[in-house]
């Protein structure tokens, strides 16, 4: 039979291996299996297409549209994920291993999709932080506004998560507008391929949103310019070469990198033997050890402990080890499959040997263990390895050396102080864990060791049962690490959809302002509501659109029965002679929340209509107090509206509260769910 081709997909079609591809072998058998790459890819033809045909398709939908897209592509992936499970065997990994690849990539999608819908507008541009105010009068304004890169993000990926690797890059990118050239390691290929295959087939991206590169980018990047990313996964010796080859410098490309980390773990001062923590940090430790067989970026290598604990770590993590069955990963009782294939597995064992000139192996002989159901030998199969560092500060090479495998090391640490210099030694890394019950030595933890890392991970006792773990990267947080660990930052919400936007400072009148970001700006033209807004449907409102109540009087009593009422009798309002003792206060002053009330008395319409709730208030703020016989009116504007579902919207109105003279009193903006067409 034949090899199994991994094809690229470019410019919209596929294409297969050529002579120049590199053949891939079966993790478990080490039988050589596949081939991918293609010496004669057209990259200019592939980046036109991408900056031709995919950026336009995909800046010409909202940010809302991308995200119904994204979740529409994870649904998809969801309904066939058995075929990603059954060919990822092949990899080496078992089938909790692929729901974490498999799942959590089809999850990442998930989030950033509802995070697209949720924290994002129905627009083009996103409007970043506050208006800034540039002219005394307010006729003179600053903003900040971000807009789609007009260029295309090529995505280099790892071997070890071929879906999830994939995946949470492409949907920020993909949310932000711009398209995507993935190119995946050549190992696990055939699994991001299928991938691939499936959403393409779906037939959800537009053309040119995704295009494949299995085996070598060839001359791709030399082909960019400042409107493209890269963003790399993998090693520090290969994001060096990259990223500074003079046309990425010259043209100060964007380079996104996650790459080598030396992670920690810390076993609280706190946390001695017999403690939920301390059994805690030894099933921690030992899934980093032998999850994906040890080959993830956040995986656990150096273990800290306090000097008295390192004997009963040892002992412990030793016995849960020993229970880890090792073989074939489709087998339902195995618990560490195979590394990705014997070029990895010899790496392993090549760092393993540089650790071991500083540390004794306490655990695993690469040369005698057990392997169920499969040819030891043959495939690229090592036991877990635990070693012991006794001087982790003459040390050099436990701080600097990763096994990328099951390989780990405990060091000893005198108190917390010297605990957090020895994990700062990693130079940078993604991800430390601290396990303690002492909410003091995860302070001192954050303050010393937090500009070294990108993630700290804090449990015990109380978090335990709902905690993700250790190694767990999560969409909703930035996902990166300084130094070492590359200086990148990925996923982290909005934050990820910004590597591929430019944030762009625009200036001008309050008019070009929210003609720029669909967002109304106080001092930028009212329209006159043709009719009370609360009777007008989602659709029908228009931004900018107001409504000037006629003033109300509020008077002693109006104070006098809200405190009453409310059980609200703070002296500011019901003491003259203390009331005008406060500096801010010129003697009794009404209620902020009475205001408020009045102020809704004042511009609702109470019929029964398309306003279907009031679902909150933000950035409320009293500038100036209100006195009895003082009258306010107030101001309602349409100031965003945002679709939720079919049946109805957000709509954001600004309100103002002013008094007689027409001084500010209050502003805040009103939050309500309306609907699409008229109760």
């Amino acid at each position: 039979m034949g090899l199994q081709d991994v094809s690229s997909f470019i410019t919209g079609h596929w294409i297969a291996p050529n002579a120049g591809a590199r053949v891939i072998e079966n993790a478990v058998t080490g039988e050589v299996f596949a081939q991918a790459g293609n010496t004669d890819l057209d990259s200019d033809a592939m980046l036109a297409y991408a900056r031709t045909i995919g950026g336009p398709a995909l800046r010409a939908l909202t940010f809302h549209d991308r995200a119904r897209m994204v979740k529409a592509l994870a649904l998809h992936l969801n309904q066939n994920k058995q075929a990603l499970y059954d060919i990822s065997f092949a990899t080496g990994a078992t089938q909790s291993d692929h729901m974490i690849d498999v799942d959590g990539g089809i999850g990442t999608m998930f989030v950033f999709a509802s995070k697209g819908r949720r924290e994002l507008p129905d627009a083009h541009i996103y409007m970043d932080g506050e208006v800034e105010q540039l002219s005394k009068d307010g006729s003179f304004l600053g903003h900040h506004m971000c807009t789609p890169l007009q260029g295309v993000a090529i995505h280099i990926n790892a071997f070890n998560f071929p879906v999830w690797g994939m995946l949470e890059k492409l949907a920020p990118t993909l949310l932000a507008g711009v398209p995507a050239i993935v190119k995946p390691a050549t190992a696990t290929s055939y699994v991001t391929e299928l991938a691939v295959r499936l959403m393409i087939d779906s037939g959800i991206l537009p053309d040119g949103a995704l295009q494949l590169v299995s085996g070598a980018l060839g001359d791709t990047l030399d082909h960019l310019t400042c409107q493209d990313v890269v963003s790399f996964t993998g090693s520090a010796d290969t994001a060096f070469k990259l990223r500074s080859a003079p046309h990425i410098l010259r043209n100060s490309i964007r380079f996104v990198a996650e790459q080598d980390s030396l992670n920690a773990s810390i076993l609280g001062p706190d946390a001695a033997p017999g403690t939920p923590e301390f059994d805690l940090f030894v099933k921690e430790v030992h899934r980093e050890m032998t999850t994906k067989a040890g080959q993830k970026c956040t995986a656990i290598r150096r273990i800290f402990a306090p000097d008295t604990h390192v004997d009963a770590v040892i002992e412990a993590i030793s016995a849960r080890l020993a229970k880890t069955v090792i073989g074939d990963p489709k087998a339902e009782n195995t618990r560490m499959g195979a590394l990705v294939s014997n070029a990895q597995k010899r790496d392993v064992l090549a760092k393993a040997a540089i650790i071991g000139g500083e540390a004794e192996r306490v655990f695993g002989d690469p040369d005698a263990f057990d392997v169920h159901g499969a040819d030891g030998a043959a495939g690229a199969f090592l036991p877990p390895m635990l070693f012991r560092c006794a001087d982790p500060d003459g040390a050099k090479r436990v701080h600097d050396t990763e096994a990328f495998g099951p390989v780990s090391t405990v060091m000893g640490y005198r108190d917390l102080g010297h605990a957090i210099g020895l994990v700062n030694r990693g130079g940078g890394s993604l991800v430390a864990s601290v396990i303690t019950h002492d909410p003091e030595v995860a302070r001192d933890v954050a303050l010393g060791a937090g500009a070294f890392h990108g993630r700290l991970y804090f449990n015990n006792r109380d978090s335990m049962a709902g905690s993700t773990g250790h190694g767990s990267p999560l969409p909703h947080l930035v996902h990166g690490g300084p130094g070492r660990a590359g200086g990148g930052e990925e996923m982290g919400g909005v934050r990820g959809v910004m590597h591929y936007m430019q944030r762009t400072a625009i200036q001008g009148s309050p008019d070009i302002l929210t003609a720029i970001g669909k967002t109304w700006i106080p001092g930028a033209a009212e329209t006159p509501a043709p009719a009370h807004p609360f009777t007008r449907s989602f659709h029908d409102l228009h931004v900018g659109e107001t409504l000037n109540t006629d003033p109300r009087e509020i008077t002693m009593d109006d104070v006098a029965h809200f405190a009453e009422f409310t059980g609200d009798t703070f002296y500011a309002h019901m003491d003259e002679a203390a009331a005008a003792r406060n500096p801010f206060f010129p003697g009794r002053v009404a209620h902020g929340y009475l205001l408020l009330s009045f102020a809704a008395g004042l511009f609702v319409e109470p019929n029964e209509g398309p306003v279907l709730a009031n679902t909150g208030l933000d950035n409320l703020r009293f500038m100036k107090p209100v006195v009895p016989g003082d009258s306010i009116k107030v101001r309602l504007t349409v100031k965003t509206k945002t679709p939720r579902n079919d049946e109805y919207g957000e709509v954001r109105w600004h309100v103002t509260l002013t008094n007689q003279d027409d001084d500010l009193v209050a502003e805040y903006d009103l939050l309500t769910m309306v609907a699409h067409a008229k109760s």
